[in-house]
């Protein structure tokens, strides 16, 4: 099932788990705007190349749009228009004053030349520049871009609008990033992760993980889990999987990667087939990777007894299901993964105050963020009788009801 089905789906049960309004409903789920853009730059050895650009903005009811602009070659507008959506519903669990966006460029960056990735971002930022904005539209990195990118997204607004700092987020700290940005997806997925156990009595201590995905969110959510005295037993990403029983040395891993730039031939563990990560035996399974890795070939052979969805849209509602039905305890993608958006919001609050944040600081409130959402999650779950993610949705989902119906949506 594609994301944007799937999130739609979510959504509706939602929406019937809290009554709404049918006219409400269908008007919650349209974007506020759908910008596509012709973007031509000519090429280092002088041949002209055109991509598509997209931006969606989805919702804008609690406060200004906030999304991730990603490159990859199979950006399209309805991934993208799922993802505004999510990005909607994820800043309201978090309780964090944003709406959702997202945008994405369709194009191979790594068969770009960096003079080439920098031309193409300015042509991009050109021509959305008046569309986006401190307190419209405010992009951060995603897959493929980073924080290079968003250097440039401000250079080139910036020639528009003035120095403008809080247009985007998951800046290079030299130009107003925030401490503590680089590790907040991963660091969030912890403190989500330590929530849920504590709710069932148990501590990252006790447990044993395995980790798809070893980029940003997966290295760092095995860092921060094995400095907790957790097992991480599996990890795995695009180069090949490795395992240990006993709990893999994630330090020399890390140090190992940055040498040979692959998982495989690390000395600390065993390596693996790729497909079997998912239903390797463990506690705690944290997908951190691309959607729809969980669906109904290999739900049912799923060992572990906690999902903690570190990417988007990880697991597909038949999977759900076959999860739900075996027990497995599934904490979502949109609360669960919010600590990235979390931190930019930081990140923004920083630079509309033109005052710095400490790291622990940052990391503090991260926290008090995650804790907070949690309980919200669970009351919701209380009130509808429900799973933890139609908990997410419903109180994602309501509080955008809530403030489109306070300013006045049918006027």
């Amino acid at each position: 099932m594609n994301s944007l089905v799937a999130t739609s789906r979510n959504f509706r049960n939602a929406a019937r788990l809290l009554g709404l309004d049918s006219k409400l409903e269908k008007s919650l789920l349209i974007p506020f705007r759908e910008i596509k853009v012709e973007c031509t730059i000519p090429k280092d050895d002088g041949s002209l190349v055109s991509y598509v650009g997209f931006r969606v903005q989805h919702d804008n009811a609690r406060g200004p749009m906030k999304g991730g602009i990603r490159y990859h070659p199979e950006v399209d507008p309805d991934e993208v228009n799922a993802l505004a959506q999510l990005m909607t519903w994820k800043t309201a669990v978090a309780d964090i004053p944003y709406g959702g966006a997202k945008g994405g460029i369709g194009c191979s960056p790594k068969d770009l030349s960096m003079s080439e990735l920098e031309r193409l971002t300015r042509v991009f930022t050109q021509k959305i520049h008046d569309l986006i904005g401190i307190h419209t539209d405010v992009p951060a990195p995603d897959m493929g871009t980073n924080s290079q990118t968003m250097a440039w997204i401000l250079d080139e607004y910036s020639k528009f609008h003035g120095h403008s700092p809080a247009v985007v987020t998951g800046k290079p700290l030299d130009l107003g990033g925030s401490l503590g940005r680089e590790a907040a997806t991963g660091r969030g997925v912890v403190f989500a992760t330590e929530a849920l156990l504590a709710e069932h009595g148990k501590s990252i201590t006790d447990m044993t993980f395995v980790i798809q995905g070893f980029g940003n969110v997966g290295s760092w959510a095995a860092q921060l889990i094995h400095s907790r005295g957790g097992k991480v037993v599996a990890v795995s990403d695009i180069t090949g999987a490795i395992r240990n029983p006993n709990g893999l040395d994630i330090p020399a891993l890390l140090k190992h990667k940055a040498k040979t730039g692959t998982l495989k031939e690390f000395e600390g563990g065993d390596n693996m087939d790729l497909n079997e990560l998912l239903v390797h035996e463990c506690d705690v399974l944290i997908p951190c990777a691309l959607g729809g890795v969980l669906n109904r070939e290999n739900a049912a052979d799923v060992k572990a007894k906690y999902i903690i969805e570190a990417a988007n849209h990880p697991t597909d509602p038949e999977a759900d299901e076959i999860l739900s039905k075996k027990g497995v305890l599934i904490l979502p993608d949109i609360y669960a993964n919010a600590g990235g958006v979390t931190v930019s919001y930081f990140e923004w609050v920083q630079n509309i105050q033109g005052f710095m944040w400490e790291e622990d600081k940052v990391n503090q409130e991260l926290r008090k963020y995650m804790r907070k959402a949690f309980e919200d999650i669970k009351y919701m779950c209380r009130t509808h009788n429900c799973n933890l993610r139609m908990g997410a949705f419903t109180l994602g989902v309501n509080r955008v009801a809530r403030a489109t119906i306070l300013r006045g949506w049918e006027a």
